[in-house]
């Protein structure tokens, strides 16, 4: 790999955080009395300087990128963001340690929205917004934002490496770099409506800023402890449902259908009636759930409450209005089932995605149908395109090692002295990108009495989850498979010739 445009890229993505805790810092500044300013400030100037470094002093070259170094650009790209990114928090200091500060910075940019604070709004409010920020830019993706400065061809091998290969079929209205451009178009309209929308339910300009990038990035982030319960707001819950919903979606089909005048685009997905029927579904069962065993005496108080976490949770957000924890076991199974699956491709939504929920059931179904049937030809078809059987596996391989390892870290967590149901939605949650889950670490509640051991193990979840299996596994082949021949060709490793066997 050419390790030079590797780190001029880096480089790039470096100024952009650097930026956004500039931007901050001056939200400090204007802020009296805000503690946050200089932590904000000292932390931009010093990953400025570490961005600036290699665009000073490396050339770039007219190497052509390829796909290997533009996957390593985004994995190396997150994980700095995240490591750049606690040093406000480290430099604030109370209750950010050196784990608390990574733990949210990582959560922050993969937009899980797990915490490890117990008085959110004991925090000045330039730091909240940096928080917040962390969650917006972590949404449309680091190295999506900043690509979009840059020549085409490097574009759409950037784009390429992390928008998914699931996210990119399930959008025929263009090429890898005219999605991505739609992409954050639709990503800032949708944040600005749902803006100005909470302005007029009377939520305050900084609270309806927050809470409109938190939940367009389906973070679940706020600057209230008790979360969007605070406000007691029937119009706020219902527009922020609606932005959740909407943030889960396709943003490609959202753009074709909202922004080009296309709303044909929007019903005809099938992703998007499966996604939309599921949610409603479950919304249903919830809310009978909730008269039935809940203690709930009003219909439209069960629908609320529960229209509000059942989009909470199948969009990944994870903003509450009620302590889940202490709802009835059939209505906490719908909203584990729903934190597994959740939204679509090409959204800010985590987990398993409803896009591979769906070629692995029709898999399975063209499966049975050749079992009954040898010699017949069956095409596995979503939203009317027939889909090729390398994506069907692709589709069941994810699901696979997604569930493996879910199983296994929720087995570190017990295994480190969690119980149960913290232990096994913990993982759930990490992994999905969720937030919340259940048990100690419900809607209410927070990661911050996690022993350090499970805080790192927690943050690789985190980024597994976002970054979605694959470009991680890419990146270690990539570095294996360098080592190997840099071996190779020092001498150390001979490949035997065909005379000695």
């Amino acid at each position: 790999m050419n390790w030079k445009i590797i780190t001029w890229y880096i480089g790039v993505s470096m100024l952009l955080v650097a930026a956004l805790m500039a931007v901050s810092g001056l939200f400090a500044c204007l802020t009296p009395g805000d503690a946050s300013r200089i932590p904000l400030l000292f932390s931009a100037f010093l990953t400025g300087t570490v961005g600036f470094y290699p665009l000073i002093f490396v050339r770039k070259n007219n190497h052509r990128m390829s796909f290997r170094e533009g996957n390593c650009i985004v994995v190396m790209a997150w994980l700095l963001a995240c490591f750049f990114g606690m040093l406000p928090y480290l430099f604030y200091g109370r209750e950010f340690t050196l784990v608390n500060a990574f733990f949210e910075s990582v959560s922050g940019f993969t937009t899980t929205g797990a915490s490890i604070l117990n008085d959110i709004e004991a925090l000045p409010r330039g730091l909240q917004f940096w928080r917040i920020s962390t969650a917006w830019v972590g949404g449309v993706g680091i190295v999506s934002l900043f690509s979009m400065l840059i020549g085409r061809e490097d574009k759409s091998i950037l784009s390429g490496a992390e928008i998914s290969s699931v996210a990119r079929e399930s959008f025929a209205g263009g090429r890898t770099n005219s999605f991505a451009n739609r992409m954050l178009l639709t990503y800032i309209a949708l944040t600005f409506a749902t803006y100005f929308s909470l302005r007029l339910t009377g939520m305050a300009r900084f609270d309806a800023l927050t809470n409109a990038m938190s939940a367009c990035s389906t973070c679940g982030f706020c600057t209230r402890n008790t979360s969007i319960a605070f406000y007691a707001n029937p119009a706020a819950e219902v527009v922020l449902t609606v932005a959740m919903l909407a943030a889960g979606i396709h943003f490609g089909i959202l753009f074709m259908a909202f922004l080009k005048g296309r709303p044909h685009y929007f019903w005809k997905s099938e992703t998007i009636r499966v996604f939309l029927s599921l949610v409603g579904l479950a919304i249903v069962v919830v809310t009978a759930d909730l008269l039935i065993r809940g203690n709930y005496s009003s219909f439209v108080q069960a629908l609320r409450d529960a229209s509000f976490q059942v989009a909470s949770i199948s969009t990944t957000t994870g903003f509450a209005t009620q302590d889940t924890t202490l709802w009835p076991p059939l209505s906490m199974s719908v909203l584990i089932i729903c934190s597994l699956i959740c939204g679509c491709s090409g959204s800010t939504s985590g987990g398993i995605k409803v896009d591979r929920a769906i070629l692995a059931a029709k898999g399975i179904y063209r499966k049975v149908k050749l079992t009954v049937e040898p010699k017949g030809i069956y095409l596995v078809r979503v939203d009317g395109r027939a889909r090729a059987e390398e994506q069907v596996t692709d589709a069941f391989g994810y699901i696979l090692f997604y569930l493996i390892l879910m199983v296994v870290f929720a087995a570190v967590n017990i295994a480190f002295g969690q119980d149960f149901t913290t232990g096994v939605t913990a993982s759930i949650a990490c992994i999905g990108n969720v937030g919340p889950g259940f048990g100690d670490v419900g809607s209410m509640s927070n990661y911050a009495d996690f022993p350090a051991i499970l805080k790192l193990t927690g943050m690789i979840e985190m980024l597994i989850g976002r970054l979605e299996i694959f470009p991680i596994l890419y990146l270690l082949r990539s570095v294996r498979r360098d080592r190997f021949y840099s071996r190779l060709g020092s001498g150390r490793m001979v490949r035997p010739s065909k005379s000695t066997g």
